[in-house]
């Protein structure tokens, strides 16, 4: 007697005799729909509300004014020079100079949630083109680099999805299609060009073992924003014909009218012109009016759409309230919550792909072109490659519901001696070695020119005036 099957999600019951599940790896999935999967949520983000608020949203969280490094270098005075250097090359750094480096690191992070991933190209620069570095990013859009590419080489290379890869599975270049499939160029249509994947940098967020190229990251919620952009349509609709009071005309049928003269059918036609606002209208004798009278869709209708835009917004992995900007059942418990989980997957985002896959390659390649060029002095560069390439990483800063409380606590866990100072610096998105050297200038400035600033403690006279949060024993509705 065959046995049953011990996950009731495996059985062939009848209801879930519908359910076909295949077992290719995501590379299948990828191949099989990934061109129109990225057509498709392209279009979303450029015309659904939603979706593209998301976007926005999601680039602003995961990057906002630039996720920026600190080097590890031990002198301070390399050290200084180092982010001198580094700060006045970010405004050069884009290749076709429409932004400076931290504006691609947020086209970078939108392109990952529209169409999965995008490319970055290294381009060396001669020293007569007067950067400070000679370096530039070139932004490759995903559908450059073809998943139909895919061949067996002479050599025994193998190309997947536009990506070469040696026998032994390492990425050894990217054929680039010349030009976009869609740009209104011509020339080099069709052409595609072999660059080594050290000059390449590929950024997109894997979701599974051996994955090789992106997947949108709205993809989950994109067939629910389009049905529900279809359903408020239809509504729209619906509400358009009934603001206009729609008349219809009737007459009588066809055989009734048989002996009518022109001079009548003319008069007919007259009678049909549309009616105008606050006129009377007179009808021909055997006619007769019908005004529309559209169903309505009833109370379901807010709550239909408020339930579908929680599962949309549950699976792009952005809160509700950044999506739809809806604050009516948020109260700051909730906003808290939702805010800590949001923070905990963009978190996780920025150190695993956009740190590790872009700014970490982007550092390396441009202090070694630094002191190549001779823009920076460092003479046993090569010698001590790894005293000089360590950098930190600092992101932007994250605004809480209520900043007086959070100020309090890591006053709190300072003084105990839990949380260092340079942490609390670096979580509100800055240098703390160069905080302190500004905050060192400040003070003596201010005691050259004879001014004190002493810092108050207890309640300030403003600060009487903070209501404090309810607790979430007593959560009121913030509107």
């Amino acid at each position: 007697m065959p046995r049953a099957q011990a996950f009731e999600a495996a059985r062939a019951a009848r209801r879930l005799a519908t359910w076909r599940a295949g077992s290719g790896n995501i590379n299948v999935a990828i191949r099989q729909g990934g061109e129109a999967l990225r057509a498709r949520a392209r279009d979303l983000v450029r015309n659904n509300p939603y979706a593209s608020n998301a976007a926005a949203s999601f680039s602003a969280h995961a990057v906002g004014c630039g996720i920026k490094p600190s080097s590890l270098v031990e002198d301070i005075e390399l050290k200084d020079s180092i982010q001198r250097l580094w700060l006045a090359w970010t405004d050069e750094a884009d290749a076709d100079e429409v932004t400076d480096f931290y504006g691609l690191q947020a086209l970078a992070a939108r392109a990952m949630f529209e169409a999965g991933e995008c490319f970055f190209r290294l381009r060396s620069r001669r020293p007569s083109d007067g950067l400070t570095v000679p370096l530039q990013l070139q932004l490759i859009a995903a559908e450059q680099l073809q998943l139909s590419k895919c061949e067996t080489l002479p050599n025994g290379n193998e190309i997947i999805f536009g990506i070469e890869f040696d026998r032994v599975g390492r990425r050894v270049a990217y054929h680039f299609l010349k030009v976009h499939p869609g740009d209104v160029r011509q020339k080099d249509q069709g052409e595609t060009v072999r660059v080594p994947a050290d000059r390449v940098i590929h950024v997109f967020s894997p979701q599974a073992e051996g994955q090789i190229r992106g997947v949108p990251m709205v993809a989950p919620a994109m067939a629910k924003l389009w049905l529900l952009e279809q359903y408020d349509d239809a509504e729209l609709d619906r509400k358009k014909v009934a603001a206009m009071f729609a008349g219809f005309i009737t007459k009588p049928a066809p055989e009734d009218i048989m002996g009518e003269s022109q001079a009548a059918r003319d008069e007919d036609e007259a009678a049909l012109l549309g009616l105008q606002p606050g006129s009377m209208q007179l009808l021909l004798p055997g006619e007769d009016i019908k005004f529309s009278d559209p169903a309505d869709v009833g109370g379901s209708y807010e709550a239909f759409q408020y339930r579908t835009l929680l599962a949309c917004c549950s699976a792009m992995g952005v809160p509700y309230t950044n999506v739809t900007g809806d604050l009516r059942q948020a109260n700051y418990s909730s906003l808290r919550e939702g805010k800590l989980e949001f923070r905990r997957r963009i978190d996780q985002l920025q150190h695993n792909v956009l740190i590790f896959q872009l700014c970490r390659p982007v550092w390396k390649r441009w202090l070694e072109t630094a002191v190549l060029s001779g823009a920076l002095n460092i003479p046993d560069f090569t010698r001590n490659r790894t005293a000089y390439l360590p950098a930190k990483w600092i992101p932007p800063k994250w605004d809480w519901v209520d900043p007086l409380k959070d100020r309090k606590a890591e006053i709190e866990a300072i003084n105990a001696g839990l949380k260092s100072l340079s942490d609390v610096i670096e979580s509100e998105g800055y240098d703390a070695e160069e905080v302190d050297r500004r905050i060192a200038a400040d003070r003596a400035r201010e005691e050259k020119l004879g001014l004190s600033f002493e810092a108050t403690s207890g309640k300030t006279p403003d600060s009487q005036d903070i209501t404090e949060p309810e607790t979430p024993g007593s959560e009121q509705n913030v509107a």
